[in-house]
């Protein structure tokens, strides 16, 4: 009998357990329903259990399929909607650039205020943050929403600026959409967010927002010098639809089409306060299981209030050999940083600041260089080209990186685009100083020869920056992620400290772009590579402090 009433008490479909021999019923009652409010949290392995088999032999556990939950990913039809998000956001942010030069010179700017229309969205989209946060109530649904009526009305002010004539309507323009570059933030935070991102799937999630950062980089540029060469200011055009109003006009659209979308098919992510306890610290008690052990003697007491219960199984000593993944070690959730933490913190928000930063500026400084470069005599349509065609090269590394994700450690993601970019530039700072129209002086003939005055040279080394730090900013929203307390209050620190690191290197770096023909090439180079190397000494600094969970 004792072998029915052991496979009765383990199974599965929770049939009343037998009567102890030495425990009142209404104990065992109370004992019972405590013991399946347990089990309702921390389910346990279920036992398959041999009639013929005498009470001594092993019991096997059969673990449920349930899924990892440092392998949890959110709902789909979500997913793609935050990705299309952030690729509308970079082509938004983009498309602009290969004309903004040519747009404020028509409209009685310069060259560098041309790089303060590129940059200025990142600030006024930083200012956005702060009130935003405190409404969004730790979902996703407000700043969408938000984002997609500032897109559409930014890019209708830009677009009207050329029939008002108006210089500073392009600039008004562009601090529109910049409010709705704030969903930037909220982009980074859904794919590292605890409660539904588990912990090797953020630097897989954060390799696809690189993929949509190739996107908007490689057709932003390519579709507004298309639009400038072959819709133009020709036959079918004027004040209202032609070569640099076009791409504002079309995004608006697009933004207008994808807000449907969004309120179809999106499913916002609800805080839910009652809930204490962390979704990292579940996933520690769900993976380790419970030991049932055997007490020789046959009358263990069953305690009055319901908090103890012991099963007679032996568990099997094969059982305790399994091969398993060990669960990751209990973190301190007491509110504080130690100080290697906070070092790794510094380390990493200065790349994610120096990767935009030297992003932003060769994307506003090529249309500029290459227009004063005799060599290139770039128009907007081929600065357009130059630029789109560099970032659509580094599109298939994008997609690689999103399978080697999850078996390359992020420090070593993060060194080998800062080294691979640094290579580029000092590469460049070799040319540019060969080059003395770089420099702004005379040419000669060793600028067309081996200087940047030969577009191979300037393209393979744009190519080269481009690949080099995308994929150094990959990394570093989910390795900061993955440095602090898996709480959803530090994810939503981390994003913000990533995030005004992003926004202060765009735009500090499309301002310096704009103005690297006037400081001087070789200054202009010369202060990237300084940025980069004081990153590379931090990140060597606190090595071991980087290593985290691959995936």
């Amino acid at each position: 009998m004792r072998h029915s009433q052991l496979r009765h008490a383990l199974s599965p479909a929770g049939k009343k357990l037998p009567s102890h021999p030495s425990a009142p019923s209404a104990s065992l009652s109370s004992t019972t329903m405590a013991s399946a409010t347990v089990l309702s949290k921390f389910p346990l392995p279920t036992y398959a259990v041999d009639e013929d088999s005498s009470a001594s032999e092993n019991v096997t556990p059969v673990l449920s399929s349930v899924d990892d939950p440092e392998l949890k990913l959110p709902k789909r039809s979500s997913l793609v909607i935050i990705l299309l998000a952030n690729a509308l956001l970079q082509i938004s942010f983009f498309i602009i650039v290969s004309s903004s030069n040519e747009y404020a010179l028509h409209l009685g700017g310069t060259s560098t205020f041309s790089g303060v229309v590129i940059g200025i969205p990142t600030v006024f989209s930083g200012l956005t943050l702060i009130p935003l946060m405190k409404y969004d109530k730790g979902g996703y649904g407000l700043a969408l929403n938000i984002s997609c009526a500032a897109s559409i009305s930014g890019m209708v002010l830009y677009a009207c600026a050329y029939k008002a004539n108006w210089l500073y309507l392009i600039l008004l323009g562009r601090i529109t959409s910049g409010i709705g570059f704030a969903m930037w933030m909220y982009c980074k935070r859904f794919c590292s967010d605890p409660r539904i991102v588990g912990i090797r799937r953020r630097t897989t999630l954060a390799s696809w927002l690189m993929v949509g950062n190739g996107v908007g980089m490689g057709l932003g540029p390519l579709f507004g010098g298309i639009f400038y060469r072959y819709v133009g200011f020709g036959k079918g055009t004027g004040n209202v639809w032609n070569g640099f109003t076009s791409p504002a006009w079309v995004l608006a659209g697009l933004w207008a089409v994808y807000w449907v979308a969004v309120r179809i098919w999106f499913e916002d992510v609800i805080e839910k306060p009652s809930i204490e306890s962390d979704p990292e610290d579940i996933e520690l008690e769900d993976k380790t299981p419970v030991q049932l052990m055997d007490n020789t003697s046959n009358d263990d007491p069953v305690n009055a209030s319901g908090t103890s219960f012991r099963h007679h199984v032996r568990p099997s000593p094969s059982s305790s050999t399994m091969p398993s993944r060990s669960p990751s070690p209990p973190t301190e959730h007491s509110g504080k940083l130690e100080l290697g933490q906070w070092a790794s913190v510094v380390c990493i928000c200065w790349f994610a600041m120096a990767s935009f930063f030297i992003l932003g500026a060769w994307e506003a400084n090529i249309p500029v260089y290459g227009s004063v470069d005799p060599h290139l005599n770039f128009t907007p349509f081929s600065a357009g080209n130059f630029l789109g065609i560099g970032a659509l090269a580094c599109f298939p590394f994008f997609v690689l990186n999103v399978f080697l994700a999850r078996r390359v450690q992020d420090r070593y993601t993060l060194m080998f685009g800062a080294g691979l970019g640094g290579a580029a530039l000092i590469v460049f700072l070799v040319l540019v100083s060969l080059d003395k129209t770089a420099s702004g002086g005379s040419s000669n003939w060793i600028s067309s020869q081996i200087g940047v005055g030969t577009a191979p040279a300037f393209f393979i080394c744009w190519f080269a920056v481009a690949l080099g730090f995308n994929v150094a900013s990959t990394v570093t929203m989910s390795l900061l992620s993955k440095q602090l307390p898996p709480t959803v209050k530090w994810n939503g620190m981390s994003s913000v400290m990533v995030q005004y690191s992003n926004y202060l290197g765009r735009v500090t770096g499309a301002v310096w772009g704009g103005a690297g023909v006037s400081v001087g090439m070789s200054r202009y180079v010369g202060l990237e590579i300084a940025i980069t190397g004081i990153g590379m000494a931090l990140a060597s600094s606190v090595w071991k402090h980087l290593k985290a969970k691959t995936g």
